[in-house]
């Protein structure tokens, strides 16, 4: 599906995610060394324990007043909420001012993701849908390889500058999404009944979500790729530690005599890289490829392909190997991203499609609390096991998706 074919909504929202993204990547990797310098690193890593937490709160949330509210309103709201973090962040005059808007920006966009998944769902037939959630996942990435460049001069040299540039950014977007967007929820969900008071509606909501999640097919999903993002996961957070504490400084290329020597710090830095730029080449051809495999397959393989990549970065220091592992477990996060939003979308009932969106972060939340575990078991439990765990993970996502599909019939549209 062509880009000039898309909706309004879809293009006005390709531009304005992708700007905004680039600019959240140019912050964003640097908090928690922004936090560690202020408040030393004890405190900083109990500190980034705390916003997945508002960012779980904010998902439900914002799944479930799409529903009730519309897709538009919800993400004006989570829009708003960021643009103004970003201006107290810019004006703060204390770490813990800053701490408190850092939440404040992962809540308002934890609201702002469900309705704006829930709208493309509601826009694009079932056949484009991962063509379409992998065009935005493109624009995304390129924000990711370009933002972390920049950003190590504008966020240490430059931050109140970059901080306001980002609320403008994100005011003029909340501009175009009130001209521009149009309201895309569903007619089952716009002639349901509202309740009468704030607290009756919370009520109502909180009831939907306890009936999701006694959905067996939906909780063994929810399960699974937990387990399978915990590996996915590991390229922000026990490989840095690994890479720049075991593998050793080489000569990545020698030209005229001159050699280009990287230690651990450079060469991580070149594997997040080359990760970012993968996916900003390969995203779409990878979901074109894969477009006519069955989910089921593609969650298995992108399980496989993330386990054993992330497993063999401990087998072998070389750092072309690394990049050939790289090129692994990147293909294996890249086949499965477009593919859950799909199946999720289509999964979900008309009328509760952005609960099921919001629910589908706990996810990536859960996952975020996991996950970490390997660096903190890493003091003592030597590389190989830590890298044996991550891959008994992959294993134990592979027989939970199995046992998912078991008893989950695809439609047939997803293999079309």
């Amino acid at each position: 599906m062509q880009i000039r074919l898309w909706n309004t909504n879809l293009k006005v929202r390709l531009i304005g995610e992708a700007l905004f993204n680039m600019l959240f990547w140019m912050y964003f990797p640097f908090i928690t060394v922004y936090f560690g310098e202020a408040l030393g690193n004890h405190i900083a890593g109990i500190l980034m324990t705390v916003p997945p937490l508002f960012s779980l709160v904010g998902s439900l949330l914002g799944g479930a007043l799409a529903d009730r509210l519309g897709r538009r309103p919800v993400m004006l709201l989570g829009a708003v909420i960021q643009a103004l973090m970003f201006a107290l962040f810019a004006v703060s005059p204390s770490h813990w001012i800053d701490y408190l808007a850092f939440i404040g920006l992962g809540l308002g966009g934890a609201i702002y993701r469900p309705a704006s998944s829930a709208m493309v769902a509601d826009l694009v037939p079932a056949e484009h849908r991962r063509q379409i959630f992998a065009t935005f996942m493109t624009a995304n990435n390129i924000g990711a390889v370009l933002g972390p460049a920049l950003g190590a001069i504008f966020f240490f040299h430059y931050r109140q500058e970059l901080l306001w540039t980002c609320a403008l950014i994100l005011l003029l977007y909340v501009i175009a999404i009130f001209i521009l967007i149009h309201e895309t929820r569903p007619h089952a969900a716009n002639g349901s009944e509202g309740p009468t008071s704030v607290a009756q509606m919370f009520k109502e909501q909180w009831k939907g979500y306890g009936i999701i999640f006694r959905d067996k097919v939906f909780l063994i999903y929810t399960l699974a790729g937990i387990f399978a993002l915990v590996p996915i996961m590991q390229l922000d957070l026990y490989l840095p530690v690994y890479v720049i504490n075991h593998v050793p400084a080489q000569t990545l290329f020698t030209w005229k005599g001159e050699s280009l020597v990287l230690g651990g710090t450079e060469i991580y830095g070149w594997l997040v890289g080359f990760n970012g730029l993968l996916f900003v080449l390969f995203i779409l051809p990878v979901t074109k490829w894969f477009h006519n495999w069955k989910e089921c397959n593609v969650f298995i393989l992108s399980s496989l392909l993330s386990g054993v990549g992330t497993f063999l970065v401990g087998v072998n220091s070389n750092i072309w190997f690394l990049f050939v592992v790289t090129i692994l477990f990147t293909f294996g996060e890249m086949v499965r991203s477009p593919v859950t939003q799909s199946f999720i979308s289509r999964y979900a009932p008309e009328h509760a499609r952005g609960q099921y969106m919001g629910a589908d972060s706990l996810q990536a939340t859960i996952g975020r609390c996991l996950a970490p575990l390997t660096v903190f078991l890493s003091t003592w439990i030597p590389p190989m096991g830590i890298f044996s765990i991550i891959l008994l993970f992959a294993c134990i996502s592979i027989g939970l998706y199995i046992q998912l599909f078991r008893i989950y019939v695809e439609h047939p549209e997803a293999g079309e």
